[in-house]
């Protein structure tokens, strides 16, 4: 077939660069000296132009290769390469399910045929809407034949040779919109989902336990197996439920009740074997704890010895003797042996604490059946004070606790430079600061502890001592003649007794502690600011709560200190600009005043 070629050159030089061979349209070659190692495409073997399936747009390039476009030649029209050192045409989002492309640009006397030649070679074409502006929309058959098309936008267009306005235009090739393609989408979709359902609902049927079988009908023959079955240990659990299913459906009438009387007489005998094997069951779990307990112990002493070990080597006698990488080696084995050793020491820590919880629930448990119902508002008030003193008191034993394994740890660490001496004598100094101020606040916990217990009965003996009171007034009164006047006078005197007996309990003055919570927050923020000498601002404070309980507010916790001007002092230190707002612990000096 007969192609006008204006650039035989041109077109060698495009095939050259795709990898093939430069051909004419009659099949015969261009250039006779043709390398295939010198062209774009390295690495692929020859194509011929005229195999079928061939098109006009090159396969696709890896993007770290420049794409550079060439003159494309067609039956009766010629394409121009835009100039490549323009930017690449914009091109809108991409729908989903595009198919649909527009084609601006065209030439005035452009046919459709024309557009079916230019945009054939990129794939099956299903549809052409051409409008008169000189635009078009063009509808494939594949989703992958649209970055194809998209290839020719920014090619010039010239029909022919004619260099005529009406016969030339600039192709601009985009996606469109379709609401075609977009309802082909969404039913492919919804068939991928159908499908995932369906592949969903198959590995649940798969992984479903299978279920239990059928319960066979009453009859005679089947209750006098059951009734054996019934009696057997190994047997019970589904006989049991066969009986129950029984008893469900009705199944019970006065013809068959004694059989059934007499199963449920024999399930009736499995509890004490079920008692018998709960006891066994729960003894195996005692001693297993103790036996755990107690082997945990025993590696704690195995690994106090190690790291005792690892202290006596750390000591100037013979710490001097090791080498550099040996004394390395010492220190992080130590640290990784206290490290365990403490992680182990808390977990027997815990079973123990766990021990203890249960036996004070169970005494208060006990004590709280013993407990009388006529209890008054003001003694269940200081039975509260004396538990939220309680918690604080173990709170306060635990951080001793904590402070004399951080002193230990200090006081381990061989020494090395005078520096890091200096700097571990200060903290050791401080820590022993803050040991002696915990100290002296678990001691004064504990004298207010006892001075609650005290009140707590006080407050009992002078509740049964107006009872009495009351009864002995009561029964006098019935003693007396009804008459108006006694009457009336003798009903102050009954009245009077217990408003002065009360009148003390009343004049008590209200804690500034409301509740239990805000116990806790004081002993908690009277720690930290101990630690803190020099005050701490409350945005400090705050901070350092909320990494307990991310619910405390900063409002809350500076009203709290507020209300305690004997514990808390607020401060203003610096200058001008630096001016801030400092809280500080006055516990040991507020207590002198108070």
């Amino acid at each position: 077939m007969g192609m006008p070629m204006s650039d035989p050159g041109a077109w060698a030089t495009a095939m050259n660069n795709l990898g093939m061979a430069p051909m004419s349209m009659t099949g015969q070659p261009l250039m006779s000296d043709f390398d295939p190692s010198l062209g774009m495409m390295t690495g692929i073997a020859p194509m011929n132009p005229m195999m079928p399936g061939l098109g006009i747009v090159p396969p696709p390039i890896s993007q770290d290769m420049p794409v550079v476009k060439e003159i494309i030649h067609c039956k009766s029209c010629t394409l121009f390469p835009p100039n490549p050192n323009l930017p690449p045409p914009a091109t809108r989002e991409r729908p989903p399910g595009c198919k649909t492309v527009f084609v601006g640009g065209l030439p005035e006397n452009a046919t459709e045929q024309l557009i079916v030649e230019v945009f054939e070679q990129c794939g099956e074409i299903v549809a052409i809407r051409k409008s008169k502006k000189n635009f078009c929309h063009i509808r494939f058959a594949e989703e992958c034949t649209v970055d194809k098309a998209l290839f020719l936008s920014g090619y010039r267009i010239r029909l022919g040779s004619s260099t005529d306005k009406k016969d030339t235009g600039r192709l601009h090739v985009d996606f469109a919109q379709a609401r075609d393609d977009l309802y082909e989408w969404e039913c492919r979709q919804r068939m991928l989902a159908r499908e995932e359902r369906h592949r969903r609902r198959i590995e649940e049927d798969l992984l479903r336990p299978p279920s239990p079988p059928p319960i066979v009908h009453y009859s005679e023959h089947e209750c006098s197996q059951l009734g054996e079955k019934l009696k057997d240990d190994s047997l019970f659990p589904d006989a049991i439920r066969v009986l129950l299913t029984w008893v469900e459906r009705g199944e019970v009438n006065r013809r068959n009740a004694n059989n059934f009387y007499s199963m449920i007489q024999s399930s009736n005998s499995h509890i004490r074997r079920l008692m018998n094997e709960k006891a066994t069951h729960e003894k195996e779990m005692e001693e297993a704890k103790e036996k755990f307990k107690n082997a945990l112990a025993g590696i704690l002493v195995q690994f106090e010895q190690i790291v005792s070990v690892f202290r006596a080597a750390s000591k100037q006698k013979a710490w001097d003797h090791f080498s550099k990488a040996q004394r390395k080696n010492l220190d992080m084995w130590r640290k990784q042996a206290e490290e365990i050793r403490n992680i182990h020491n808390e977990e027997l820590m815990g079973i123990r604490r766990e021990e203890e919880m249960e036996m004070s629930d169970d005494d208060m448990e006990d004590a709280s059946e013993s407990k009388d119902s006529d209890d008054s508002a003001q003694v269940e008030a200081l039975k509260e004070e004396n538990d939220s003193l309680r918690c604080q008191l173990d709170a306060y034993r635990n951080e001793v606790e904590l402070l004399k394994q951080e002193q230990g740890k200090v006081a381990s660490v061989p020494p090395q430079h005078s520096e890091e001496e200096a700097t571990r004598r200060q903290q050791l100094s401080f820590l022993q600061q803050a040991l002696q101020g915990m100290q002296k606040q678990l001691l004064k916990i504990r004298d207010e502890l006892k001075q609650r217990e005290a009140e707590l009965e006080r407050s009992a003996e002078e509740k049964q001592r107006l009872e009495s009171q009351v009864q002995s007034l009561q029964e006098r009164g019935r003693s007396f003649p009804l008459a108006h006047t006694p009457q009336e006078s003798a009903a102050p005197a009954v009245l009077s007794c217990p408003q002065e007996k009360e009148a003390p309990l009343e004049k008590l003055p209200p804690s500034p502690v409301k509740s239990e919570r805000e116990a806790l927050l004081v002993g908690i923020i009277s720690t930290f600011l101990h630690v803190h000498p020099f005050g701490a601002s409350i945005e400090y404070i705050c901070s350092y709560l909320q990494r307990l309980d991310t619910k405390i507010s900063t409002s809350e916790v500076e009203a709290l200190l507020a209300r305690l001007p004997c514990t808390f002092t607020q401060q203003l230190t610096g200058v001008g600009a630096s001016l801030e707002k400092r809280w500080k612990f006055c516990g040991f000096e507020g207590i002198k005043t108070t």
